[in-house]
């Protein structure tokens, strides 16, 4: 199993080397450049001032050598200079990562709370009214855009009944507050992100959770459980259950790119000060060292994302342990 682990990350190691180069060339042939916003759209700037401020930011030199400089930079964990506000790139990740982190895990916990048991009572119930009306929840769970849940939510909960806040993560008199205060006011700022986060997730690992439920409840050994006399929450429990969550195991892994994704929008919509907002910021100002930041941080989380998920399979499936 070490060995299993080691060669896994080993293979990611070339592969996050594979996902830097590709974003790396994208991001530089994309329409636009940096010094758009401090030349080209102010005229009083000469050609000459143009060169001299992609000299500053090393544009000039060739792409290749544009990378390895950057790459050398990266190994340091020095991810460069922003060209917007000439702060470190780090800093300004470290300072925006702990929020999108805490929405994704909150997210992850709620689908799986959730997620799981709608799956697993759809399955035993098979064709009732609950199951039919679940799957009509879900379909409208895959369908619904981020951004159009988003506004909706906005709309009703927070403009029009005023429930919930619906901008950023904390209220003006956030500093007056005492501490229970401020964990309620941050909590209550943090339901609408968390919740349009989780609903497309949740629709996934529902009907995954059903697919591989009822496809278990289908096996020989099952039926041999309920010949020998067990309980109906032994079979489903002790049995179906562990079997079952293999499948949603590796779902379950691939679904943090999309998650990751997705908060590149519902923070922009919600004006929280996260990592999705920094990206599409740092895309709009064609800030070049800030987007590879985000980018190569994502990816290194998805990646361990789906490390986790074939890690994990050693704890539903012993059969992989002994392999």
């Amino acid at each position: 199993m070490n060995k299993f682990i080691l060669k896994r990350i080993m293979g990611l190691i070339f592969l996050l080397f594979g996902i830097t180069v590709v974003t790396f060339i994208v991001i530089h042939i994309a329409p636009g450049k940096p010094t758009d916003l401090e030349a080209q759209f102010n005229p009083k700037v000469s050609m000459e001032a143009r060169e001299r401020i992609s000299h500053l930011y090393g544009l000039d030199k060739p792409l290749a050598i544009q990378y390895i400089e950057w790459l050398k930079r990266v190994v340091r964990l020095d991810f460069g200079i922003s060209f917007m506000d000439s702060r470190p790139v780090m800093q300004k990740i470290l300072e925006r990562i702990p929020i999108t982190l805490t929405i994704e895990l909150i997210s992850i916990v709620l689908i799986l709370l959730i997620g799981i048991p709608i799956g697993v009572i759809s399955a035993v119930k098979e064709g009732s009214f609950y199951d039919k009306f679940m799957t009509v929840f879900v379909f409208i769970g895959f369908a619904a855009p981020t951004f159009w849940l988003s506004l909706i939510l906005m709309d009703f909960i927070g403009v029009r009944w005023g429930l919930l806040p619906i901008s950023g993560i904390k209220s003006l008199e956030f500093e007056k507050f005492g501490f229970l205060e401020k964990a309620i006011d941050i909590s209550k700022h943090l339901v609408l992100p968390v919740l349009v986060s989780a609903f497309g997730g949740l629709a996934g690992i529902s009907r995954y959770m059903r697919s591989s439920m009822l496809n278990v409840l289908k096996q020989d050994y099952i039926r041999t459980a309920r010949a020998k006399g067990l309980t109906e929450k032994e079979v489903l429990y002790k049995h179906a259950l562990k079997n079952a969550l293999l499948p949603v195991v590796t779902i379950l892994g691939l679904s943090v790119p999309g998650l990751i994704g997705g908060s590149v929008i519902f923070e922009s919509i919600f004006s929280i000060p996260g990592m999705g907002r920094l990206f599409y910021e740092s895309v709009m100002a064609r800030d070049y060292p800030v987007i590879m930041g985000v980018l190569v941080i994502g990816a290194i989380l998805t990646l361990l994302g789906n490390l986790l998920a074939d890690i994990s399979y050693a704890a539903v499936d012993p059969r992989i342990k002994l392999e």
